[in-house]
């Protein structure tokens, strides 16, 4: 049998992917830079091929090292997988267990979370991660998080899916605008005051889902960083906004005179889910997370 890569020697190859730096790769690596080149030069020579093109300045893989580079992210994390799987045997619903959250839901559920973690599964310490949903989607593929909260539609691959909870989007506008006062549906809204999220939030792609304005050129007035954002950009009567659900008791919008809250025909809706590796060793942890996540958003329903 012709010998294989090892599973340092990928390693390798993933860190300095995400640094194109040899020392810098070394350092986290905590290998010498001789170490970790020869690691990838031997790498290089089982598979036949060159991975990475140096030179003085520059570092950059190859056609071919960028597909070895996705195929080990999937072989590292069911390897560490594999690794957790006896742990899981021997002591269940214990250890290290890392959440990724977009941040369009994690302030509305934090708090009930970590009280029910707490209960629940008390010997387990929960670690939390909040970015946008491509970024903890890659880390989840990589093996870096054991699972994550996002809202559906988007894309997740070949990964595994359950659904939470189902949420419709709610007319958030400021109580001097009579247009959306009278709206009865988003065809009676003049779409130019839409105010979205920025791009990469995955809300915002929701509402241009449903919303016609994508053949003119938003200006800045219509991008924001974060829902509290929004919120007070509405009670500054610069526009109105489509808010989920989930954030609708919060404090920010409930106690602000300013803003009103309606829904509306024809308002895109979204799912939340909890999602997972296919290998994930932490099954029993998934499902009493996603138990706990159904309770905390039943009143969704």
């Amino acid at each position: 049998m012709a010998a294989l890569p090892s599973l340092r020697q990928l390693s390798y190859l993933v860190t300095l992917s995400e640094t194109l730096h040899f020392t810098e790769a070394a350092r986290r690596s905590f290998v010498t830079q001789s170490t970790l080149s020869g690691g990838i030069m031997e790498l290089e020579r089982l598979l036949g091929g060159v991975l990475v093109e140096r030179d003085r300045q520059n570092v950059r893989l190859t056609p071919l090292g960028e597909q070895v580079v996705a195929r080990a992210r999937v072989l590292l994390a069911d390897a560490q997988d594999l690794m957790r799987l006896s742990r899981e045997m021997s002591e269940p619903l214990t250890g290290d267990l890392h959440l990724g959250i977009i941040p369009t839901i994690a302030p509305f559920i934090l708090t009930q979370l970590l009280d029910e973690v707490h209960q629940q599964l008390p010997k387990i310490q929960l670690h939390l991660h909040e970015a946008q949903s491509e970024k903890i989607v890659e880390k989840l593929e990589h093996g870096n998080l054991d699972m994550i909260v996002l809202a559906l539609p988007f894309d997740t691959r070949s990964l595994k899916v359950e659904e939470i909870a189902k949420e419709h989007l709610f007319l958030v506008y400021n109580k001097k605008d009579t247009n959306a006062a009278n709206a009865n549906s988003l065809d009676d809204l003049d779409l130019t005051r839409l105010m979205l999220l920025e791009e990469g939030h995955c809300l915002r792609d929701h509402a241009l889902s449903a919303c016609p304005v994508g053949e003119r050129k938003n200006d800045h007035r219509l991008k924001a960083s974060s829902l509290p954002t929004l919120v007070e950009m509405v009670s500054s009567d610069l526009g109105f906004t489509l808010l989920p659900e989930i954030a609708l008791k919060n404090s920010m919008i409930h106690f602000n005179e300013d803003i009103a809250v309606k829904s509306i025909e024809d308002a895109p809706s979204r799912t939340l889910a909890l999602v997972t590796r296919k290998s994930t060793p932490l099954q029993s942890e998934f499902d009493v997370i996603l138990q706990i996540l159904q309770k905390i958003t039943s009143h969704l329903e």
